[in-house]
């Protein structure tokens, strides 16, 4: 693997599990006997990876600035492949609104939608719940781990949740909540090669899966494999596969869903072009669940690592 740098910390509002999963993948990866090195862009200047001579470099930062396409760009620049996504794809899946777009176009199924503007007039916002009914989910579109979200159960509540959600982003993406089951599938590999791991069934706190459940707490369950019955699962697995390719995602990523409580129906939230890596974190346990230990899923995904918009040599402009 030659000289391999860990990516973590960052300047995301997920920095502190950013710091988490980085670690546990620096350690995994010593374990593996890989010369892995930590690399904070929050306290290194970005250029120091090519000065450190890194040959390949694994990403496990979270949020704006390590998964949204820029760093991936960067890299590119400096010819050091990485792991994950690709600039475009990884800019499209941290953009929740775009995600669901493109989704869309492909005939995939999820909760119906309307963008907002984080300057939005009380009537423009009161028209989406208008829209979209009640419950209604407010989202901050490109922050992640469920940092700038807010579940509308009353109209008397809407403002406030709107409120919260502009304070992330400049727009807030209003969306219909799907009452029901929450899952997420770990997708690995790349084009025909990407496969499904066992799909993870959530069941948090009065189904509250916010920071603290996700991060810190030991109440919320996990239920891997969800308990579906096969055709079902077979059927989620396949949307997961679809929706990632859509994206054009490389290397990993984990497809989260709602599973609708009155029809079984399954509905893609959005997609995860960097997955936490800590000691709750889902895609470590779907794949524990096939046998592979969270050591050999590191060394698996680093494997990966790719460099995608490097020009052959017939297009070297001279």
């Amino acid at each position: 693997m030659g000289r391999v740098g860990v990516l973590y910390g960052g300047r995301s509002a997920e920095r502190e599990v950013s710091l988490m999963s980085g670690a546990g993948v620096l350690a995994a990866l010593r374990a593996a006997g890989i010369d892995a090195h930590g690399f904070d862009p929050a306290e290194q200047d970005i250029g120091q990876l090519a000065a450190q001579g890194f040959d390949r470099v694994f990403i496990a930062l979270h949020g704006r600035y390590g998964e949204d396409g820029t760093l991936q760009g960067a890299l590119e620049q400096l010819g050091i492949p990485y792991t994950g996504s690709g600039v475009m794809a990884c800019a499209i899946a941290m953009d929740k609104t775009m995600t669901k777009r493109v989704w869309l176009s492909h005939g995939l199924p999820t909760p119906r939608f309307m963008s907002l503007d984080a300057n939005a007039n009380a009537q423009q916002v009161r028209a989406a719940m208008d829209e979209l009914g009640l419950p209604l989910m407010l989202k901050a579109p490109h922050e992640g781990s469920t940092i700038g979200i807010a579940k509308v159960e009353r109209a008397e509540d809407l403002a406030s949740g709107f409120a919260h959600c502009a304070r992330y982003d400049d727009t807030v993406l209003a969306e219909e909540f799907i009452a029901g089951r929450e899952l997420t599938v770990p997708v690995l590999g790349t084009g025909r090669e990407a496969r499904a791991l066992p799909i993870v069934e959530i069941r948090a706190p009065q189904g509250n899966y916010d920071y603290e459940h996700k991060y810190f707490s030991d109440d919320t369950q996990y239920l891997c494999p969800a308990p579906l019955d096969a055709a079902l699962t077979e059927r989620i697995q396949a949307i997961a596969v679809r929706a990632y390719n859509a994206l054009g995602c490389a290397g990993w990523a984990r497809v989260d869903f709602m599973l609708r409580e009155r029809d079984n129906e399954p509905f893609l939230l959005e997609i995860n072009a960097s997955p936490g890596m800590t000691g709750h974190s889902l895609v470590p346990m779907s794949a524990r669940a096939i046998g592979m230990e969270y050591e050999e899923l590191c060394v698996e995904i680093l494997r990966s690592a790719a460099l995608y918009l490097q020009p052959s040599s017939q297009w070297t402009v001279k």
